[in-house]
């Protein structure tokens, strides 16, 4: 199957920035659109940004203009990197790809078990 590991999580200022990485592994046939979710208590998961193969984005209002996702396809590898964060930013951030594994030749979503980010003064 495939597998994601998160990283670049930690504690901030507000008005500070942080960079995300994730990067997938496993028996891989093609990866297609990869984001970030993230969570924060007590709430449900939602979509933070998204971009597919060509590099097409998308973007949760409340983060446009601060946010940027990006992806290295030859490293199998997103990243986001968050601006002017802010204490509302606050929630553990996960991964998300869709891709087709050897094991399965389906097209499935594969999750990331996620990175903490904390902004506060």
């Amino acid at each position: 199957q495939v597998q994601l590991v998160e990283s670049g999580g930690g504690l901030v200022q507000p008005g500070g920035s942080l960079r995300l990485s994730c990067a997938a592994s496993g028996s891989i046939i093609s990866i297609y659109t990869m984001g970030w979710y993230r969570q924060a208590p007590g709430k449900q998961r939602e979509l933070v940004a998204t971009i597919t193969y060509g590099g097409s984005t998308n973007y949760a209002d409340s983060v446009k203009g601060r946010f940027t996702i990006s992806r290295d396809n030859a490293k199998n590898t997103v990243y986001l990197q968050m601006n002017s964060l802010k204490p509302e930013d606050t929630a553990v951030y996960y991964c998300k790809t869709d891709a087709t594994a050897w094991t399965t030749r389906r097209r499935n979503d594969y999750w990331g078990q996620g990175t903490q980010v904390t902004v506060s003064s």
